[in-house]
């Protein structure tokens, strides 16, 4: 058996607890189990939930650490991944997060693949019959395999003269993920900013952050002239790293520090971000932040993100 005892002296005397989120209903012994194999014992085990519970430890006492940075040690302790590979096996998000300083005052959330269950530009090439000539390309760039600004003018090209009516067939289609209504809700009750950054299209994210109920969005502007898609964006091209720059902008407008913020995202462009804020949380992410990005939902919907904040679904306020 693997020892975890590294994990138990570095999630020391409540000062870092381990979040355990199963999936489904049933998940719960087994996710119990992973956490009393880790050195943890389980507190508030009837009252924590998340798809019928949630399971949250602390370790037992062990030496303090103050030299780690407290938002960052989730990332760096020992054996993490060998506990998290073991979770993945059963369906279980395990992430371990300080026990302080949890809940966060700016929320700024990626929208294809992310608060929707889709990529709204490929939706847009398979209503359009274009999507073998896209696809491809979206998921190299998605992967970090390709510029993102050169992999969206090459996909946009090939939409020149296409309808406008593109976007609103897309639209009607929009599903959104598990839990993104109820995420920026809740957290706009408590007080947060929540925003909708996105490499996608002002067309789309406008309504899409206005019924999940975000503070407002940021986005790349589409051209259209005439009814006819022109198969271009307005310059600059919103990437990655404008979406570090808007955290940064938001922390600053708030008077907060990147460490009171959470930011949620699946894709390569989302990594900058990602690496800046407090709780960066990698949603179901391509494998370049699943290799970097310590916070990890891989199994669980979008109330994963309250959860390691330390909302309670009695919290919850749904749409």
């Amino acid at each position: 058996m693997t020892d975890h005892s590294e994990i138990a002296q570095a999630v020391a005397a409540g000062r870092y607890i381990m979040i355990c989120g199963p999936p489904a209903a049933g998940k719960s012994a087994a996710a119990l189990a992973l956490a009393e194999q880790s050195g943890g014992t389980v507190i508030n085990a009837d009252s924590m939930q998340v798809y019928s519970d949630l399971r949250v430890v602390t370790a037992r006492p062990g030496p303090d650490d103050e030299a780690r940075a407290p938002h960052r040690l989730y990332g760096i302790v020992d054996g993490m991944a060998t506990l998290r590979a073991r979770g993945d096996l059963q369906g279980i998000d395990v992430n371990i997060v300080p026990s302080e300083g949890r809940r966060k005052q700016l929320l700024i959330a990626d929208m294809d693949s992310t608060v929707i269950t889709s990529e709204s530009l490929d939706d847009m090439a398979r209503l359009a019959g274009i999507a073998d000539d896209i696809l491809p390309i979206t998921t190299r760039a998605m992967r970090g395999e390709l510029d993102f600004e050169q992999a969206l003018d090459a996909r946009l090209a090939l939409f020149a003269g296409k309808p406008a009516s593109l976007v609103d067939e897309a639209l009607a289609e929009v599903e959104f993920s598990g839990g993104a209504t109820t995420l920026v809700r809740t957290m706009r009750a408590a007080g947060a900013s929540c925003y909708l950054v996105s490499g996608g299209f002002t067309v789309i994210t406008a309504p899409v952050a206005k019924q999940c109920g975000f503070t407002g969005t940021h986005a790349n502007h589409l051209e259209i002239e005439g009814g006819k898609l022109l198969g271009k964006v307005r310059k600059p091209v919103l990437d990655s790293g404008a979406k570090a720059r808007y955290l940064a902008h938001y922390c600053a407008e708030l008077g907060i520090a990147p460490a009171e913020a959470a930011c949620i995202g699946d894709g390569a462009n989302d990594l900058d971000m990602l690496e800046a804020a407090g709780f960066g949380v990698a949603f179901h992410g391509k494998p370049l932040l699943r290799e970097k990005i310590p916070l990890q939902l891989n199994h669980t919907d979008l109330t994963g993100l309250l959860y390691l904040q330390g909302y309670t679904a009695d919290a919850f306020i749904s749409g």
